[in-house]
């Protein structure tokens, strides 16, 4: 075995048998448990970092005109760098503990992989990354039942008559908390939208379209490849995507109800289906 799965990959698969021992034998319990389990232990890595990009969100617009404003990059640079200094901003604070951070969620997402995805013998493939107090008896059969899922299998709907599958409740339910807790990572790309329009390089168009672009691309992406992987991996998106929005709207000091107003989250999906019809 290789230095990333001794040290990440087998201590957080034998993490989630103790949650799943410890929440009635039940794989779902156990996976929404541990990720609960995982972001409040992180979290601590993550503070300074959620601080600093409160503060960049919050002077957007002045950074936005100092773009405006210089147009050689040396001394726009300068300028960026005057103004951090004056706001006591730090953009590079907190940006390895949360780099860690992403290296333990990769490491976690190896764990599903390796058992849950990797053929129909789960207690085989948690025997493989367990320690000897831990391991199963090999005519043990894991409880990967949960609601109406079964954890080790995707969360898909196969309609009567329908040559393709659709993307289940939860994995739905996935992806929308994940487009929530984009919108709240993004920058203010509506402001960036009005002051890239007065600007003459195309340069800044493309980022804020980019920006906008990727708000959606990454709810998307989470249904289309959800489809294949089991549904388990759904279930950690939920908790993590919805512990992600619950510390970004934290870290802004509004609630959920209050930011979607002032977000126009529903109206623009209110244009969108008016545009449809």
């Amino acid at each position: 075995m290789n230095l990333f799965t001794v040290f990440l990959i087998q201590p957080l698969a034998n993490g989630l048998i103790i949650f799943y021992h410890i929440l009635g034998s039940n794989l779902g319990l156990a996976i929404i448990g541990f990720s609960l389990f995982l972001r409040v232990a992180l979290n601590p890595l993550t503070k300074s970092y959620m601080e600093s990009m409160s503060k960049m969100r919050e002077f957007a617009p002045q950074l936005e005109k100092l773009k405006k404003k210089h147009k050689d990059k040396t001394k726009l640079a300068q300028a960026q760098a005057d103004f951090y200094k004056d706001k006591n901003i730090k953009p590079g604070a907190g940006c390895l503990p949360y780099l860690l951070q992403i290296v333990v969620l990769i490491a976690f997402f190896n764990v599903f992989s390796r058992t849950l995805s990797n053929g129909p013998d789960l207690t085989a493939n948690f025997n493989n990354l367990l320690y000897e107090p831990l391991k199963f008896a090999q005519d043990q059969v894991l409880n990967t039942k949960f609601l109406y899922l079964d954890v080790a299998q995707p969360d898909k709907i196969q309609l009567p008559g329908v040559s393709f599958a659709l993307p289940g409740p939860i994995l739905f339910l996935a992806a929308l908390i994940q487009l929530i807790s984009a919108k709240l990572m993004a920058p203010q790309t509506k402001v960036e939208e009005k002051v890239a329009k007065k600007t003459p390089e195309s340069t800044d168009d493309f980022q804020v379209s980019m920006q906008k672009s990727m708000i959606y691309m990454f709810p998307f992406m989470t249904l289309m490849i959800g489809m294949r992987f089991a549904s388990g991996l759904a279930l950690y998106w939920i908790v993590f995507s919805a512990t992600q929005a619950y510390q970004q709207l934290k870290s802004k000091g509004l609630r959920l109800d209050t930011w979607i107003k002032e977000s126009n989250l529903l109206k623009s999906y209110a244009k969108q289906d008016k545009k449809k019809q």
